[in-house]
């Protein structure tokens, strides 16, 4: 199986949407959040959406990339082989329910990679004004799908995180995964896809049972960060970004890390990593950035 990159640049039809305050609390809930901000709609500012939560709005063109893509010849059988490998979440305003949201989306790169290809979609948020809300960039990598030429890629897209620093962090946090998560954030999130709900379907691809989404294993993640690192407001936060490594299970243990925490100005980035209860990674190179209360309160 093969592919080129001669349809990086291929255009998506834009998706509209509104975002709904029952999807921000659900997703939040999903992931048991407990903070006010996700909940109490009686606060001044509203109730937030948590850093994660763009995923669940671009989800509809990911799942459905037949309807989307505006070039016939893009070989949508590859896609049958992909596995989330990496994502950048870049918010550039608060996504907050009742925005009108118009998502554009573009084939950003096709990559070699020596355990196939990299495929990188851009997905642009804009509300009504053009103003923009978030981008966001997905890696899938289709493996077994050989790039027949060097590659190729949009201006533009994030930057590689440096490698993890050694030793085992500023601290630890161990999160349990309840057997019933994956079900209850494929609710919540409607992130619908059969690997991590149905049993059959998962060992009929080869997988020893259903596993967690990867987005929910990096938005617990985040919230272990928010939560320990106090002071974060989730609209402070203006990029998320993580490598997928490794496959969470239902009823297992997983420990999320602080691995560095960093200051220039008035952006904070705290990198941080995903651990099973084997000590591999199951996430690496993860990334919260976010601007202090003071440059928070500029906007």
């Amino acid at each position: 199986m093969i592919i080129d990159s001669a349809f990086v640049g291929t255009k998506l039809l834009p998706h509209q949407t509104v975002v709904a305050a029952r999807q921000t609390t659900n997703y939040a809930a999903a992931i048991g959040e407990r903070a006010d901000c996700y909940f109490d709609d009686t606060l001044p500012e509203g109730v937030a959406a948590h850093p994660v939560f763009p995923v669940a709005l671009t989800w509809p063109v990911t799942s459905h990339l037949d309807r989307f893509i505006q070039d016939s010849r893009f070989p949508l059988e590859l896609m049958a082989m992909q596995v989330h490998h990496t994502e950048h979440i870049a918010l550039h305003h608060p996504v907050r329910p009742g925005q009108a949201l118009t998502v554009a989306g573009t084939v950003a790169a096709i990559l070699p990679h020596r355990a196939g290809t990299r495929v990188l979609m851009r997905y642009e948020a804009a509300d009504n004004g053009g103003r923009p809300i978030f981008t966001e960039h997905i890696g899938a990598l289709l493996r077994g799908v050989r790039c027949t030429d060097g590659g190729r890629r949009l201006s533009g897209l994030p930057d590689d995180p440096p490698p993890d620093p050694p030793g085992d962090g500023l601290w630890r946090q161990d999160i349990d995964i309840d057997p019933a998560l994956p079900y209850i954030y494929d609710g919540c999130s409607d992130i619908v896809f059969p690997i991590h709900t149905s049993p059959a379907f998962a060992r009929g691809v080869g997988l020893p049972g259903i596993i967690l989404q990867g987005t929910a294993t990096l938005a617990l993640a985040v919230r272990a960060v928010l939560d320990r690192e106090s002071g974060i407001h989730p609209s402070a936060v203006t990029e998320v970004a993580c490598r997928f490594t490794g496959m969470v299970f239902p009823g297992s243990r997983i420990t999320a890390r602080l691995r560095h925490r960093s200051a220039e100005g008035e952006r904070v980035t705290l990198t941080f990593d995903v651990i099973d209860a084997r000590q591999q990674p199951v996430l690496r190179k993860g990334q919260l950035v976010f601007r202090t209360p003071t440059a928070a309160g500029k906007e």
